[in-house]
């Protein structure tokens, strides 16, 4: 099946049907969408960073607080049943899945940015790989994380609040069946 998706995705690329295919490969728990957080100016974090303390954190600004709602209304327009939020633990990454308002997100210390050494990223990213490839999943899920640890699963740079929709079982490069831009 995951080959099927593939090619498809690979043959279709300028139709909406490639597009298509990836949402229900989504809908059916045989895909993950993975998700920059939305803007939050800035790179990296002030020196003084504290994990439990946004403010001493990039935090987001009202265009990407606005992006997190337009992605949440869009999500909902896919999938109008449960669906399963992991995020990292920064501030900008928990803001955008709450205000994304699909379910109370779960942190999950696997998407945690590895940045300016703040973490091993060969390690991590191995890790989310196994993590995912052994999850049976029941339902749409996604991830919000960094853009260190979407580019090193998938090899693509995303601007903030951009997003792609990877096969299950993850690998890496993971398969990405769809880029998804800011809506």
């Amino acid at each position: 099946m995951k080959a099927f998706i593939l090619l498809i995705a690979l043959l279709l690329p300028a139709t909406g049907l490639a597009d298509d295919i990836a949402w229900a490969a989504w809908r059916e728990g045989k895909a993950l969408l993975l998700m920059r957080h939305a803007l939050a100016p800035g790179t990296g974090d002030p020196a003084g960073f504290v994990l439990n303390d946004c403010s001493t954190q990039r935090n987001l600004n009202s265009e990407g607080q606005q992006q997190a709602l337009r992605w949440g209304k869009l999500l909902r327009q896919q999938y109008s049943g449960d669906i399963q939020l992991y995020s990292s633990q920064w501030c900008r990454c928990l803001d955008t899945a709450r205000l994304m308002a699909l379910s109370t997100p779960q942190p999950l210390p696997l998407l945690n940015s590895f940045f300016a050494g703040r973490g091993d990223g060969d390690k991590q990213t191995q890790a989310l790989i196994q993590y995912f490839s052994q999850a049976q999943l029941r339902q749409p899920t996604v991830l919000v994380t960094h853009q260190v640890n979407f580019t090193a699963l998938t090899g693509i740079f995303p601007r903030s609040g951009e997003a792609v929709i990877v096969a299950l079982p993850l690998s890496q490069p993971a398969a990405v069946l769809a880029q998804l831009n800011i809506p």
